[in-house]
């Protein structure tokens, strides 16, 4: 299968999904035909929410985006964008740090695969300080954290904290 330059592949754990995500999400919906939105599973790694989980957030938050389709992977990025016939790698940044870290794997990537594009778009400055991370602190210790995430992941968020 020869790559898509037209299908873009934006993967992350995305547990839970922001608004900095959905953002680059949105952003990328407008530059190409279709964009594949891929939680990276680590079994090794355990997250607040499981993969069923973190697709039906994302589903709910990007229903209004058509050519938006999510699915989760295991392995590596460069294979699963090869299985999807896609040609690029979206990559969000928000830090200077994230540029470091991003620009590596890009390289490794474009050194495993080139027949890959990676392209990377910076988050609205409002998101810039927001991770998964910071929101799951926020709402384990009973803070608002619902100008930084879609309403389906308040609900999931607030479920999940409340039992607890």
């Amino acid at each position: 299968m020869s790559a898509d330059y037209q299908h873009a592949v934006y993967a992350g754990s995305f547990d839970p999904v922001t608004l900095g995500h959905t953002g680059i999400i949105e952003r990328a919906a407008r530059l190409y035909r279709h964009v594949t939105v891929a939680i990276g599973v680590n079994p090794g790694k355990k997250g607040i929410f499981s993969t069923a989980e973190r697709i039906e957030m994302l589903e709910q938050a990007l229903v209004g985006l058509p050519n938006v389709t999510v699915s989760a992977f295991e392995g590596l990025l460069i294979e699963y964008c090869r299985s999807q016939g896609a040609g690029v790698i979206v990559r969000g940044l928000r830090l200077l740090t994230d540029f470091e870290y991003e620009f590596q794997l890009g390289l490794a990537n474009r050194d495993l695969a080139p027949e890959l594009e990676t392209v990377f778009m910076m988050t609205k400055a409002e998101h810039v300080y927001v991770s998964s991370s910071l929101v799951k602190q926020i709402a384990e210790n009973g803070g608002d954290f619902t100008r930084y995430v879609p309403l389906s992941v308040v609900k999931a968020l607030r479920g999940r904290y409340q039992k607890s």
